[in-house]
């Protein structure tokens, strides 16, 4: 019993083996690792080389299935899905996935077939998930708009078409003219590295613009709307995004212009009633005091105090709408207390 062979822009699966597309090194190098153990992964998930919420998901379930029929029993099953759980404290749809296959599973079902029959379908739900969000963000999406993005959000943070770049490439595929401001996404620069590199490869217009560059290109009526991805939504909508995510919805309050979540059931969680329970993750200062790309390292402030957050908390307030993988829900939908959370499909 192996996994099949499964394929997406970062990550696939041949002759049973688990492989990353190592994210910190683009776009200089197209570089694919294979996973070596559930240790292996975690580092891979830490450093960023696996990112994006949906992708960790898919990848840490993925992981699971490889390597759970080396394990000898239904606890050690569950003690590495724990393993993999911790890797990061933010995206919630990693907790979810674990507790799917493994840890909230009566321990008489927690074997290796039926781990690896869910991880395949976790994998497959995503990429059908991923079309769902494109579809309802269809409408919203006006011919000739120019569209400002934040991180990247599209096949490499999902193993389907992407979340807020994916309904982007959703609508552009089907004849709406679209511009993407990309911002850099400072410090680790994942829209200027990576969501740059997808969209050169999808031939979307774009351009590329520093984080600090929003503000004017509002202010002169060049933003027609915001749309972007979540790594972790709150009962009431609040929610978790890569930092700088704030910085843009107030802007974007500030100017009139709809600013959009979009993200798949499996980033809601029922258990978070607001964002201020949503645990914010801290990251090495030294991103913060220089850029490193692949080998490539440039430290420009050695040794200076740095702050760090991965992630920031926008309040519902500041959302026009979340657009899910089931409908999309208002900002006077979330207010009024709509329940967000769906059960999914399986």
């Amino acid at each position: 019993m192996k996994l099949p062979d499964l394929n997406s822009l970062c990550l696939r699966t041949s002759d049973g083996e688990l492989f990353i597309l190592d994210q910190t090194r683009l776009p200089q190098d197209e570089n694919w690792v294979m996973v070596e153990s559930i240790e292996h992964m975690v580092t891979l998930i830490k450093n960023l080389s696996l990112r994006g919420a949906p992708a960790i998901g898919v990848g840490a379930a993925l992981c699971l299935a490889r390597f759970a029929p080396s394990l000898p029993s239904a606890v050690s099953m569950k003690n590495a899905a724990s393993v993999l759980f911790h890797a990061r404290p933010t995206a919630v749809n990693l907790m979810w996935a674990m507790n799917r296959l493994a840890l909230i599973c009566p321990q008489k079902e927690i074997t290796a077939e039926n781990i690896l029959i869910k991880a395949v379908d976790i994998f497959h739900e995503d990429v059908k998930l991923c079309q769902e969000m494109g579809r309802h963000a269809f409408d919203l999406i006006n011919d000739g708009e120019n569209i400002l993005t934040h991180c990247n959000t599209g096949g490499l943070a999902t193993v389907g078409i992407g979340t807020a770049l994916g309904a982007i490439r959703y609508a552009f595929l089907r004849g709406k003219k679209i511009h993407v401001y990309i911002d850099e996404t400072r410090p680790l620069l994942q829209g200027g590295r990576l969501t740059v590199w997808e969209c050169q490869k999808l031939k979307i217009p774009f351009t590329l613009i520093c984080d600090n560059m929003a503000a004017v290109l509002m202010r002169q009526g060049k933003i027609n709307r915001v749309m972007l991805g979540a790594d972790r939504i709150a009962r009431n909508g609040d929610f978790a995004n890569k930092i700088g995510t704030y910085s843009v919805s107030v802007l974007a309050r500030h100017h009139g212009i709809p600013f959009h979540s979009v993200a798949p059931y499996s980033t809601i969680d029922p258990q978070c009633q607001s964002g201020e329970q949503i645990p914010i993750e801290d990251r090495d200062p030294e991103e913060v005091r220089g850029v490193k790309i692949g080998d490539h390292k440039i430290i420009w402030a050695p040794n200076a105090p740095a702050f760090n957050p991965s992630f920031d908390v926008t309040p519902v307030e500041n959302v026009t709408s979340h657009i899910l993988s089931h409908g999309i829900f208002t900002r006077e939908d979330l207010i009024a207390g709509l329940h967000l959370y769906h059960t999914g499909s399986s």
